[in-house]
């Protein structure tokens, strides 16, 4: 299995623990493919010029993920800043708004495009500002796209024609809202639609059938990255069998290891005032 993620990054500021770590959306799902199996994993993203830019890509090379292909740009990193709860839940609390991320978009060019064909699998995330790429990348790639909570009807409606496999996050609905919210679904004809609900089993839907995630009982220590986890290790089985309860399994099993650690996928470095 051989997947390239393309957008976000950032470096996760634990205020609690005076602590930063390397994560983001396509990050973590590249890191995580990557130690899930996968064959060969990329990422192209836009990095800042500061030292958390240079922690991310020293992490990325420690990984064996390819990231030749990522713009440096003048600016800073995402840097969102988190408190943990009691129970090890992540708590976003703010962060700088004048990042990289949110000053600049990736554009693909012709050479980049010939370089994704190589690969199985794109996945992207809605925080990638990545919608006006997508009709690109839908044509020689299927593409794998986490909405997040982003479940407004127009906003699917823009990007599903190209998502191949949808993933989204409904820990907040209720069990009528999450039937009405499945209902919804069915008119835009995924291949594959995962849904992750905080503490409650992940359901995947595939054309008329349902297949429910098995939870099993573990010490959290960090919450952080475990749905991206999840996604990793669902996309790396499910590319490579077609098989929906391998991959749950296979997702749960990554995202409980991810759950034991501090940050997405470690590599801590001092938070500086």
């Amino acid at each position: 299995m051989k997947l390239i993620t393309i957008g976000d990054n950032v470096v996760d500021c634990y205020l609690d623990r005076k602590e930063y770590f390397p994560g983001g959306n396509c990050v973590n799902v590249a890191v995580h493919a990557k130690r899930n199996g996968a064959e060969q994993v990329a990422y192209i993203g836009i990095f800042g010029n500061d030292a958390p830019a240079r922690h991310l890509q020293f992490a990325l090379t420690q990984e064996g993920i390819d990231y030749q292909f990522s713009r440096t740009a003048v600016g800073i990193t995402g840097q969102p800043k988190v408190n943990l709860s009691p129970d090890g839940d992540r708590i976003f609390v703010g962060g700088p708004k004048n990042t990289v991320q949110h000053r600049f978009k990736i554009q693909l060019t012709l050479e980049e495009i010939e370089y994704v064909q190589q690969f199985d699998l794109c996945h992207v995330s809605c925080y990638s500002s990545m919608e006006s790429e997508l009709p690109k990348l839908a044509e020689v790639i299927k593409v794998a796209y986490d909405f997040s909570d982003h479940k407004t009807p127009a906003y699917i409606e823009s990007v599903a024609p190209y998502i191949s496999y949808a993933f989204f996050s409904a820990a907040e609905l209720s069990e009528g809202d999450l039937e009405a919210f499945i209902s919804s679904l069915q008119a835009f004809h995924f291949e594959v639609i995962v849904i992750t609900r905080g503490g409650n089993p992940a359901i995947v839907i595939s054309g008329q059938d349902r297949f429910y995630q098995k939870l099993n009982k573990i010490d959290v220590t960090d919450t952080m990255g475990a749905g991206d986890s999840f996604i990793a290790g669902f996309l790396t089985s499910y590319t490579a069998n077609k098989n929906i309860e391998a991959a749950i399994e296979q997702g749960t099993r990554s995202a409980e290891n991810t759950c034991q650690v501090y940050g997405g996928f470690g590599y801590p470095q001092p938070l500086l005032d």
